[in-house]
């Protein structure tokens, strides 16, 4: 999706009086979906036929989307299997007590204070498509470890799957939560309750500036205070814990096809943004190589919108010398929604990025 372009859901009342306005401004419209309950209920009962893996037992398939716990114990299986290279920590735990864990990959040497990839995933409930690119990013470091250890000789990479369990959860209860983005916790507002936070605008670095929304019922709401949300305190305390060794900070997102770096509270730019470019260019570089995906590459400002206390900017801010959001492709009715049958390509496309980032950050640090 280009900046001029958007996907708009609109009410069945609201559907002639909102084309007539599109008329009136002489914008160019496309109905994607005259019923978008019945594609949702489609999805949802499809991803029913797909039978679960045996207790997070072995390698996943990309075959359909995951919950929280089989990821959970998909890494757990992992630590397990890999003792000397894999270990699985828990670092907090989400507004509804769900365990939120970090899997540090490693190439089993010994070697301690080596330089750290923090990667997350699962930001936004919404973007499933986001865990299952974290997920494949880990397949392919463990699993397939031989061929791509060299990313590992002198990184460690923390990743943390999941970092908005409750939400995740609650857009796979049916079609009517499936499209919700923030977090969980309840917040009032004129006698409604509205739920959540959006976690990457309640980060404490120009918190609840520009492009975030102080109203509890805005998907972009702050928070009523900088890290209000339990989910987004552990990432800051990982980010602190890992900025001395942390030379890269990566969060996956979907959809629109970004490569994003600091800052995102402003239009200017940090003294080191070349380096910032030049990472994420190469990311998006071999991307186009291999699948002919275009990404376009910049600062978040510059090339999207206005976003003030997301964790790109609070990464950077916290010493990584490298902090890029990924904003994969989108797919589906709504481009937060790609069909399980299109979950294969999305991720590897998403691997070839990543591995030519890390492969720039070697030779840069």
């Amino acid at each position: 999706m280009s900046r001029k372009d958007a996907r708009v859901v609109v009410s069945p009342e609201q559907l002639s009086s909102f084309k007539s306005l599109l008329q009136e401004q002489n914008l160019i419209y496309e109905l994607l979906s005259d019923n978008l309950e019945a594609v949702l209920a489609k999805e949802f009962a499809q991803r029913s036929l797909v039978p679960l893996p045996q207790a997070g037992k072995g390698r996943l398939s990309t075959e359909r989307y995951y919950t929280h716990e089989e990821i959970m114990n998909y890494i757990a299986d992992l630590a397990a299997r890999f003792p000397k290279r894999v270990f699985v920590r828990t670092v907090g735990w989400s507004y509804e007590q769900r365990a939120l864990k970090t899997i540090t990959i490693t190439n089993g040497d010994g070697r301690a204070n080596k330089k750290v990839v923090f990667v997350d995933g699962g930001f936004h409930a919404r973007e499933w498509i986001s865990p299952a690119a974290v997920l494949y990013m880990i397949d392919q470091l463990v699993e397939h470890f031989e061929e791509n250890a060299y990313l590992l000789k002198d990184y460690d990479w923390v990743i943390q799957p999941m970092v908005n369990p409750d939400g995740y959860e609650h857009t796979q209860t049916g079609t009517t939560a499936r499209m919700f983005r923030k977090t969980r916790q309840p917040y009032r507002q004129l006698g409604l309750t509205c739920y959540g936070a959006d976690p990457n605008r309640n980060f404490d670095f120009h918190w609840n500036e520009e492009g975030a929304s102080s109203s509890p019922c805005m998907d972009t709401f702050a928070g009523p205070h900088a890290f209000s949300e339990p989910e987004t305190i552990v990432i800051r305390d990982l980010m602190h814990s890992l900025a001395d060794r942390g030379v890269m900070y990566l969060t996956i997102h979907s959809y629109g096809n970004y490569l994003l770096y600091p800052w995102g509270w402003t239009s200017d730019l940090p003294d080191t943004w070349q380096d910032l470019d030049d990472v994420a260019r190469a990311g998006g570089d071999a991307i186009e190589a291999a699948t002919g995906t275009v990404y376009e590459v910049g600062s978040s400002t510059n090339v999207l919108y206005i976003a003030a206390g997301a964790s790109d900017d609070y990464g950077f801010y916290a010493g990584f010398n490298v902090s890029i959001t990924m904003e994969l492709s989108g797919g589906g009715s709504l481009g937060f929604n790609p069909p399980e049958s299109s979950i294969e390509s999305f991720v590897s496309e998403t691997w070839i990025g990543v591995r030519a980032m890390a492969e720039k950050l070697i030779e840069k640090y």
